[in-house]
């Protein structure tokens, strides 16, 4: 599996999955289709292509407009997110709805709760996304 995330912010870079890429700049970006690919928060427009994008719900359609995805997760503290926490205090990462995995499998509507997360659940939700789009459903979802 190919995943990349473009500007990773430095608070993530510990937490990514071992074969993820960071990528710094549209050439990198643009070298190949990638299975998963995560935008944070940004205004810069950027043009790739994915299976699957992960990008925040308040995300502006411009920056975006050049992406090529099959399946775009949007992360956010909206109902109209794909993913989002049901419960800030104690948090818990809420699957609104199915999302079919890189390896084909599909991840049904659900909550999984995060205890002891190093960073704020609402800052990370893209990582908690990518995170879970690679780990095997039969653990619980960490950093």
């Amino acid at each position: 599996m190919e995943s990349a995330i473009f500007a990773c912010p430095a608070s993530w870079e510990r937490w990514l999955p071992p074969d993820t890429r960071r990528l710094r700049n549209m050439e990198e970006l643009a070298e190949r289709t990638w299975d998963i690919l995560i935008l944070p928060s940004g205004r810069e427009a950027v043009e790739g292509r994915c299976r699957i994008l992960l990008v925040p719900g308040d995300c502006p359609p411009e920056r975006v407009a050049g992406v090529s995805a099959a399946q775009v997760v949007t992360c956010g503290l909206s109902h109209r997110d794909t993913l989002t926490l049901s419960s800030l205090a104690e948090p818990v990462l809420c699957v609104q709805r199915a999302l079919t995995r890189p390896d084909g499998g599909i991840i049904e509507p659900q909550e999984f709760p995060l205890p002891g997360l190093p960073l704020p659940a609402a800052e990370i939700l893209p990582l908690l996304g990518l995170r879970l789009l690679h780990m095997p459903l039969t653990t619980a979802l960490s950093l």
